[in-house]
């Protein structure tokens, strides 16, 4: 029988500090107390400042790329200091550390990036030369591929920093993933979400994944009854796709599985960091095969790209 957490046994969940961490954590706390019938006091949020957090004034791919908002609490998780940790699936490096599994996932969000500005409507309408801002390769490069006369410049920092940024008119316009916003009731701040036609989203862009040390049988039933099946196809499908790519935040890759019954429809697409080129492509099939999926369409891409295709 599994034993549950207590106030004074307590499960400790490791996060972020950032708002939107936060939320997540909290979420996946929830989706736990209304699951097993416990008290919030049986439950101790633990904030984790990772490498990510604390340097903000230079783009990712200097420091680091993807590990850089892991790392640490994935530590923390091996050494005992906490029992669970929640994640942006989008910020996981497709590698896991020996020991530790992500088999739970809760539903998906909004997968749609989402168009932000104070003085312009869409895309279509910023003026010939504007000044964009996103801390992401992958929409900084989609972008210059549809509008080559924009200027694009680097814009890291969470949703306030990147709106004051906006009314100190350092750019026009900005980024951010639709689900982010819902989960902080922010849906507002955005002029509107954008089709997947238009922006194919990250790679889990959406989702939250549910970390626990693989020998953990006490975590992995409680976390069985929380887990969303759906999403764990989708994901898994897409991370397939993205670890024969080996994706990181160096390298513009975008990624989307979607569900219709059994069926998986998983579009993928890698583009040259400019935007001067793109190469997309799809496959559809069994949902049960997508792993399978993703990890041969990553392969015709590549084939099709030819060597030195997505380097810097």
């Amino acid at each position: 029988m599994t034993q549950m957490p207590t106030p004074s046994r307590l499960l400790r969940i490791g996060t972020r500090g950032s708002i939107l961490a936060l939320a997540q954590a909290h979420e996946t706390r929830d989706r736990l107390m209304a699951a097993h019938d416990l008290p919030a006091d049986a439950f101790e949020i633990v904030v984790i400042r990772t490498t990510g957090d604390r340097i903000t004034d230079r783009p990712l791919k200097e420091i680091g790329g993807k590990g850089l908002f892991t790392r640490e609490i994935e530590e923390a998780l091996t050494e005992g200091a906490i029992d669970l940790a929640v994640h942006s699936m989008k910020d996981m490096p497709t590698l896991q550390p020996d020991g530790l599994v992500i088999d739970c996932y809760l539903p998906r969000e909004d997968v749609r990036d989402a168009f932000v500005s104070l003085a312009v409507a869409s895309i279509a309408d910023l003026p010939q030369g504007a000044v964009v801002g996103s801390s992401s390769l992958r929409r900084r490069a989609q972008l210059a591929h549809r509008r080559p006369d924009l200027q694009l410049v680097e814009f890291r920092g969470n949703v306030q920093t990147r709106l004051k940024k906006l009314e100190d008119g350092v750019a026009i316009a900005t980024f951010l993933a639709q689900a982010g916003l819902n989960r902080m009731d922010m849906g507002h701040v955005a002029r509107g979400p954008i089709d997947p036609d238009e922006m194919l989203p990250a790679v889990a862009q959406g989702a939250i994944g549910v970390e626990r040390r693989r020998d953990d049988d006490m975590a992995a039933q409680l976390l069985t009854p929380i887990h969303h099946a759906e999403t764990g196809l989708r994901i898994e499908a897409e991370r397939a796709f993205l670890a024969r790519l080996d994706g990181s935040c160096q390298t513009p890759i975008a990624g989307l599985a979607e569900l219709s019954g059994d069926r998986m429809i998983l579009r993928g697409e890698i583009l040259r960091p400019d935007g001067s080129e793109i190469v997309a492509g799809r496959r559809e099939g069994l949902a049960t095969d997508g792993a399978a999926m993703g990890d041969d369409l990553a392969q015709e891409l590549l084939g099709r790209a030819g060597q030195g295709f997505m380097q810097i």
